[in-house]
Formats: C-alpha cells, sequence, structure tokens
C-alpha cells in the first residue's frame, strides 16, 4: 500500500515547526527519523493531513555535559549515540541498545527524541529512559517544560507532550562513581522487536551495598514499565543469590506480556525475570570496574 496524500512541510526553524503544528492541529505529524510514521502511513493506520519534518532545523542535535547532565538533542541519531565518547564513560549502556537497534541503515536517521515521542513500550529506549531516571523536555509556543520520564507514558502509543509541543531535549543525570549500567533485549531475529528486554542500572558502594537502582522494562506491558519492586529489592543491600532471585520474580510477576508470535505469556515473563538477573549482574560489574 502507499501512504495517502498529504502537505509536506520543511521548516527551518523550531518556532515555524510550532507554528505549522499549530496551523494544522491534530492533522499534523512531526518526523524526525520517519521510520516509524513512514511504515505506519503506508499501511494507512496513519494518515496526517500534514507531515512537518524537523530535519531541517539547526540545533536539536548534539550530546554535551553540564549542570550535572547529560544533555542530548531530540534529533540526535542512533548511530550518533552508538558512537558516542561521552556517553560511553557515564552510560556504557547506550551502547549496548543502539547496536540492538535495527540495522546501520535505520541508526543513521533514526532518532532519540523519536523513538521517545512514538510512546511505543516495544521501542528499547524507553526502558533505557526509566532505568537512568531521565526527564525529557517539550518545547511549545509557550516555551520549554520537562518532564520526568516516569511522567511522560501514560498509554499505548500516548505521551504526556500536549497539541503543538516538540521533543527537543533529552536529560539524564550524571551518575556518581560506582555507577553501571546494560541493557539487552530477547529478539528472534536481528533487527526485530524484542520478545522482552531489560535496562539495569545501580550504584555501589564502596562495602558493596546497593545504594539506588533503576530497572526497566521492554515490551511486555502496553505502556514502558519501571519494576519498581525490583528496584526496592535491591537497595541497601548487597546483590546476592537472594536479592536477584527477588529482584527477577517480582519482575516477572509485575509485567504484563501477551502471548502472540514471540511467545506465550508465560515464556515471556520467565525470560524477563532471566534477563533481569543477567544485567543486574552486567551492570554491578561495571559499577566496580
Amino acid at each position: 500500500m502507499i501512504a495517502q496524500s498529504f502537505q509536506y512541510e520543511s521548516p527551518q526553524t523550531l518556532q515555524e515547526a510550532i507554528e505549522l503544528l499549530h496551523k494544522y492541529g491534530d492533522e499534523a505529524k512531526i518526523m524526525s527519523g520517519g521510520h516509524s510514521l513512514i511504515p505506519m502511513m503506508k499501511l494507512r493506520f496513519a494518515a496526517p493531513e500534514a507531515v512537518i519534518d524537523i530535519n531541517g532545523i539547526p540545533g536539536l542535535a548534539y550530546i554535551k555535559e553540564e549542570d550535572g547532565m547529560v544533555k542530548i538533542g531530540g534529533l540526535t541519531r542512533e548511530s550518533e549515540l552508538e558512537h558516542s565518547d561521552l556517553l560511553a564513560k557515564h552510560f556504557p549502556i547506550f551502547a549496548d541498545v543502539t547496536k540492538l537497534i535495527a540495522d546501520p541503515q535505520v541508526r543513521n536517521m533514526g532518532t532519540l527524541g523519536g523513538n521517545l515521542a512514538h510512546g511505543d513500550a516495544a521501542n528499547d529506549h524507553p526502558a533505557v529512559m526509566l532505568a537512568l531516571r531521565a526527564s525529557v523536555v517539550a518545547t511549545g509556543a509557550e516555551g520549554e517544560r520537562e518532564i520526568p520520564i516516569d511522567e511522560f507514558f501514560y498509554g499505548f502509543y500516548m505521551t504526556a507532550l500536549q497539541h503543538g509541543e516538540i521533543l527537543t531535549e533529552i536529560r539524564i543525570p550524571v551518575p556518581p562513581a560506582g555507577t553501571g549500567n546494560a541493557y539487552h533485549k530477547l529478539e528472534r531475529k536481528v533487527g526485530d522487536y524484542a520478545t522482552t528486554g531489560v535496562a539495569v542500572q545501580l550504584t555501589i558502594d564502596s562495602n558493596g551495598i546497593v545504594t539506588a537502582a533503576g530497572i526497566g522494562l521492554t515490551n511486555v506491558n502496553p505502556v514502558p514499565l519501571r519494576a519498581a519492586r525490583s528496584e526496592d529489592a535491591l537497595i541497601g543491600k548487597p546483590i546476592s543469590e537472594e536479592t536477584l532471585k527477588l529482584a527477577a520474580q517480582y519482575a516477572s510477576e509485575d509485567c504484563s506480556p501477551s502471548s502472540d508470535l514471540r511467545g506465550t505469556e508465560e515464556y515471556k515473563r520467565h525470560v524477563t525475570g532471566v534477563l533481569v538477573k543477567r544485567m543486574i549482574l552486567k551492570a554491578a560489574e561495571r559499577a566496580m570496574q
């Protein structure tokens, strides 16, 4: 199938893009990488009156550290995340996740902001952002507002972005010493959506006690899911067989997968628990390096 007819707009400034969103209202869609929007349009799952291509807007692609935050522009490509020295320093999890996203052609165009704004629990970055306790910046006619990641996803393909807003930046707190993070997903074939995926960030003190934990789950819930009970099972304790078992059990119980071609509900719950254990151990290993 091919997409229905639409008006193509290519604004050169952020202000122009916001004005176009207000002009077309709910009939407009923002395009950054386009790897979610274009297939949906071809299948007629989406039929916008206007596509607003923001790739020509300067200043929305960057990775920098300031004010105790790593700040990533909404138009930053997956390939830039994959090869960033700054992210490798603080967040090796980005090298984990980006190499599991589709293929190099997709990563050369796909953007972090688009991945999050799509609001798909099957995407990989939502779980990572939950684990890292990130926030996103939405820019609209009234200016900027910062949204904690736990308040960003609230329904099936639904986010806290309001009419006329564009996701322009992601902010991630620079972790303290003794922090490690890791991500992995189980997939049927290279580039497929996850059967399940787990992102973990841990901070471990000099006595081996976990002082902070973040765990996000991919594609085992209608909305990107923080494994809160699993986090609580780790904090204030050393990594042990007991804490690993509890964290895995809670994640398996608290997710809500559905049976499909990628596996039964029971299978997905089981492998989620397995991945939780493995990513906790990998994050802990990195934290102690």
